[in-house]
């Protein structure tokens, strides 16, 4: 162990009281720990919790300071005490690895594609007799969940609760791909990569580090002790025709795929087992999500593409792209259109940040600013009788976060497919 007391008989501090701080709270309630205290610089969330009336006293004394991935150490009303007491900070998912009741653990982290990827393994494993439980920045908070001694812990984990993790050592550790995101949190690229690759830190050399090949040798320089695996799309696209599923068709998905074949062999799960078992998956919510055909139009729901590099993924891989795009953008994120605009009809701005998108996408593809998803449904139907192409995909891929007009991904791609089952029923 890290340190020489029990695990009940340590303190903590529960820093923020959002979906993660409650089930911390309820964690530590269950393995009979109360020796805890509780802060969130929001007041409000502060009074039916049991107060830490003296805060600086308690970042003093506490054993371990469990920050919620929300809280951002510079932005805090704490700022000088979480920096002080920085070596103290652990995550949620450190909690769990502390705790240690799952028989194997699987982390998937990445810029792109992680909740995909962890709903693919969790799929397969399960249609193959794995007992699973999923969790983390995917969903339900991973101390929520379900876990016995035999569960194989698929947990995706974002870059903010890697880069205050202390105790995280998966069996199957996944990282998936790296571009521009969250900067403005981390502070800048290089400290936002070395939160990632965190993953790795404190594996033995009998688990398993899975990169693509362009971070091999950043791996080999840091000598983590992990068994290297690097995945290899060809082998997964030589078999790909074996699998009886539509969602599977296009490319969009081959890379992350890859990564989770090479993870089927490594668990024994034969070639016909795992390809049988890919035959019942559907995608994941607002990821690319094909929820109406209606004629020759296709409404698809990108709403997690919340960065171009997401958003990218969805523009190479369709054709006569009706795009909605526009919403919060992302610091030093760039639209780049070079090699898509061929597949892009037009592109309808929604959000309060219409001048950002207007500059990036003025020069290379015919638009118009929307502003609201109601309005730029009614204007794509309206276009469509015009250009008339032989199919159409009305396409939300944001390239941005949902903030300005929505409290999160899930309602702006929830209203999106409310709007559009509407209207294509009254115009289409």
């Amino acid at each position: 162990m890290f340190f020489d007391k029990k695990l009940t008989e340590l303190s903590f501090l529960v820093y923020g009281l959002g979906l993660t701080g409650r089930s911390v709270i309820n964690f530590l309630k269950k393995n009979n720990i109360n020796n805890y205290t509780v802060w969130d610089d929001n007041n409000k969330n502060m009074t039916k919790k049991k107060k830490t009336f003296n805060i600086n006293k308690s970042f003093k004394s506490v054993d371990f300071i469990v920050l919620s991935p929300g809280v951002s150490l510079n932005n805090s009303k704490n700022k000088k005490n979480l920096i002080k007491y920085k070596k103290k900070i652990i995550t949620d998912i450190d909690l769990i690895f502390l705790f240690k009741k799952f028989s194997k653990s699987i982390v998937v982290t990445g810029t792109n594609g992680k909740s995909t990827t962890c709903k693919i393994i969790g799929h397969v494993l399960k249609k193959n007799g794995f007992r699973t439980a999923i969790g983390g920045n995917i969903g339900t908070p991973i101390l929520d969940l379900n876990i016995t001694k035999d569960s194989y812990l698929i947990i995706e984990a974002s870059s903010f609760q890697l880069s205050h993790s202390q105790f995280i050592r998966p069996d199957f550790a996944v990282l998936l791909n790296i571009s521009n995101d969250h900067l403005d949190w981390h502070g800048s690229m290089k400290n936002y990569i070395n939160s990632k690759f965190k993953l790795f830190r404190l594996q033995k050399n009998n688990q398993y580090s899975l990169i693509s090949n362009k971070f091999k040798l950043s791996y080999k320089k840091k000598k983590f002790f992990g068994k290297l695996i690097i995945p290899k799309i060809h082998v997964y696209k030589k078999f790909k025709i074996k699998i009886k599923n539509s969602y599977f068709n296009s490319n969009i998905n081959d890379e992350n795929m890859s990564f989770v074949y090479s993870l089927a062999k490594k668990l024994k799960i034969s070639n016909s087992s795992f390809f049988r078992s890919l035959k019942t998956f559907k995608g994941l919510e607002h990821r690319y999500e094909v929820f109406l055909k209606k004629k020759n139009h296709t409404f698809i729901n990108d709403s997690k593409a919340t960065s171009f590099q997401a958003t990218k993924f969805a523009l190479e891989n369709t054709k006569n792209i009706f795009w909605i795009v526009g919403g919060l953008p992302k610091k030093n994120d760039k639209i780049q259109l070079k090699n898509l605009k061929k597949n892009i009809a037009k592109s309808y701005i929604i959000g309060r940040h219409t001048n950002f998108f207007k500059k990036q996408i003025k020069n290379e593809i015919d638009y118009k600013v929307t502003k609201n998803l109601k309005n730029s449904i009614i204007q794509v139907l309206k276009d469509i009788k015009i250009l008339k192409y032989k199919y159409n995909n009305i396409l939300l891929s944001p390239a941005s976060a949902s903030f300005d007009q929505f409290i999160n991904f899930e309602k702006r791609g929830e209203k999106f497919k409310e709007l559009s089952c509407h209207y294509a029923r009254k115009y289409i």
